[in-house]
C-alpha cells in the first residue's frame, strides 16, 4: 500500500476517515473495492473514455451586446455609440472593431444576437444552470458541471467538474453549487476554495513552478519499486493507480510552466487586478481551461472581468474587449489546432444585456429583454449569426433563443439527452435537465 501523508490537519468525514486517506492505493475499500479495482470498474463502464467537454466563460455583470456582436449603425447616436463594425472572414457578418481576432476566425464561431429568458438579477445562477432561481426544487437547481459529474462521472485521474473562478465580492456572482446533487459533485476549485486540495506534503499551487523536490522524491519511489519488481508484476490498472499519485495529471494540467512561451503569449495575460466587485481579467484561465479538458475534465467554468458598466461604458469596453478578444480567440484556435474542436464546446455569456439608450453617465443599464452569447467548437455548424434584434437592439425580432435552448445544445454536445436524462432532488423526485418545450438549437446541428 502507498499512502501520501500531509502535515496539515485533515478534514474528516463522519466515519473518521480524512479526505487524504482517499489517496491510498490498494487497501482503501469502498464497497469492497480497492482503488485499482475502482479504476478497473470505471474502465469497464467506459468512464473517462469520452473526450466530450465544455468550457463555460461567465462574464459577470452582463456585457453590452450592442457594442460587441450586434452594432446598430442606423440607430440614433445615444443608442449607437462610437464603435464601428468590421467585416469578418464570413461574408455578411460584422462585429465590433474591438474584436479583430474574432473577426478573422468568425467561421469557427457562432454569434447569438437574440438570447431571451433572462431576469434582471446580478447572479451567475442562470448562466451555469439554465434555470431561474425561483421555483427551484428542494436544494436548488444544480450547475451543469455538477449534473455532468453525476451523469458521466470523471476520468479516473481528474475531477469531472473544475471551477477556475475566484471568490467574488458580489456573492451572487460566485459559482460552485452542486445543490441537491450533493458535495460529491461540487466543483474542484484550485484557484480559490480548493487550494487546500492541491497541497501534498507542503507542495501547494503557488509552488507549482518549482516542483523539483517533489519530482525527485517520486523518481526515488519509482526506482525503488521498479528495483523490487513490484511494478512489473501488477496489471495496468494498478500501474495507473500508482501513476495518479506519482505524476499527478491534475497538478500537471494546472502547471502553466509546461506550456511554451509562444502559446502563453498567444493567450496574453490580461490583469490580475479585481475588476469592480467581480473577477480579475485573467487570460491564462482560458489556457488552464484548455489544459484541464485535455487532461479529461468534462466541464470547466471560469469568470472573467466585470461588465456592469452603468458609467463609462465605452471606455470600459475599450479596456476589456481587446483582452477578451485575445483570450477567446486563442482558446478556439488552440482547440482547433489540437483537433479538439469537435469534442469541446465553448460558451461565453453574461446574465443579461444592456439598455439600448446610453445613460447620462455614459453607461448602459440592465436589459434582460435580450442579450448575446458566443459559441464555438462542439462539432457544431459554426460560422453564422443566429437571431436578430430591432433597430435599437432592444428586442429580439427574429429567432429568439432561450437560455434553455442553449443548455439543451450543451447537454447534447456532451452526449447527454436532456429530455430523457434526469437527476433526482432531495425528495427523490426526478427532474429533466431542461423543460420539454425547449430543444437544441437546430441551426447548429
Amino acid at each position: 500500500m502507498l499512502t501520501l501523508f500531509s502535515k496539515q490537519p485533515a478534514n474528516r468525514y463522519c466515519d473518521g476517515l480524512s479526505r487524504r486517506s482517499f489517496l491510498r492505493i490498494g487497501g482503501l475499500g469502498l464497497g469492497g473495492l480497492s482503488f485499482p479495482e475502482l479504476l478497473r470498474a470505471e474502465s469497464a463502464q467506459g468512464v473517462g473514455k469520452s473526450q466530450k467537454a465544455l468550457i463555460l466563460v461567465y462574464l459577470p455583470g452582463g456585457p453590452p451586446h450592442q457594442d460587441m456582436y450586434d452594432l446598430k449603425m442606423n440607430a440614433p447616436s445615444e443608442v449607437r455609440g462610437p464603435f464601428k463594425p468590421i467585416g469578418t472572414n464570413v461574408s455578411g457578418i460584422q462585429i465590433s472593431e474591438h474584436l479583430p481576432r474574432m473577426a478573422k476566425m468568425a467561421d469557427k464561431l457562432t454569434f447569438i444576437r437574440s438570447v431571451v429568458g433572462a431576469k434582471d438579477r446580478h447572479e451567475s445562477f442562470q448562466c451555469v444552470t439554465g434555470r431561474l432561481s425561483n421555483n427551484a426544487p428542494p436544494g436548488g437547481w444544480p450547475e451543469i458541471g455538477s449534473v455532468v459529474s453525476k451523469l458521466k462521472g470523471g476520468a479516473p485521474t481528474v475531477p469531472g467538474y473544475v471551477n477556475l473562478s475566484q471568490q467574488m465580492k458580489h456573492t451572487p456572482y460566485n459559482q460552485g453549487r452542486p445543490s441537491f446533487l450533493g458535495v460529491a459533485h461540487a466543483p474542484f476549485m484550485p484557484l480559490e476554495r480548493g487550494k487546500e486540495d492541491m497541497s501534498l506534503n507542503g507542495v501547494t499551487l503557488e509552488r507549482l513552478g518549482d516542483r523539483r523536490g517533489l519530482l525527485s522524491a517520486f523518481d526515488t519511489f519509482r526506482r525503488e519499486t521498479d528495483a523490487s519488481g513490484t511494478m512489473a508484476g501488477i496489471d495496468v490498472f494498478r500501474q495507473q493507480a500508482y501513476g495518479i499519485l506519482t505524476s499527478s495529471q491534475l497538478v500537471d494540467a494546472l502547471d502553466l510552466s509546461k506550456e511554451s512561451p509562444k502559446v502563453r503569449e498567444r493567450y496574453g495575460k490580461g490583469t490580475d487586478k479585481i475588476q469592480g466587485d467581480a473577477a480579475p481579467r485573467l487570460n491564462e484561465q482560458f489556457l488552464l481551461a484548455r489544459r484541464l479538458v485535455e487532461a479529461g475534465v468534462r466541464v470547466v467554468t471560469l469568470s472573467y472581468s466585470f461588465w456592469d458598466w452603468h458609467g463609462q461604458n465605452f471606455k470600459n469596453a475599450q479596456e476589456n474587449l481587446p483582452d477578451f478578444d485575445q483570450a477567446i480567440s486563442a482558446l478556439v484556435q488552440d482547440l482547433n489546432e489540437r483537433g479538439m474542436d469537435k469534442d469541446v464546446t465553448v460558451l461565453a455569456w453574461g446574465e443579461f444585456g444592456r439598455t439600448p439608450r446610453v445613460n447620462d453617465k455614459g453607461g448602459r443599464d440592465h436589459w434582460p429583454n435580450v442579450s448575446c452569447a458566443l459559441l464555438a467548437g462542439g462539432g457544431m455548424q459554426n460560422g453564422q449569426v443566429i437571431g436578430a434584434t430591432d433597430r435599437l437592439g432592444g428586442e429580439a425580432t427574429d429567432r429568439p433563443v432561450h437560455f434553455q435552448e442553449i443548455f439543451a445544445t450543451l447537454y447534447n454536445n456532451l452526449g447527454i439527452n436532456p429530455h430523457t436524462s434526469t437527476v433526482s432532488d432531495f425528495s427523490g423526485r426526478p427532474h429533466y435537465l431542461v423543460d420539454n418545450e425547449f430543444q437544441s438549437i437546430k441551426e447548429l446541428a
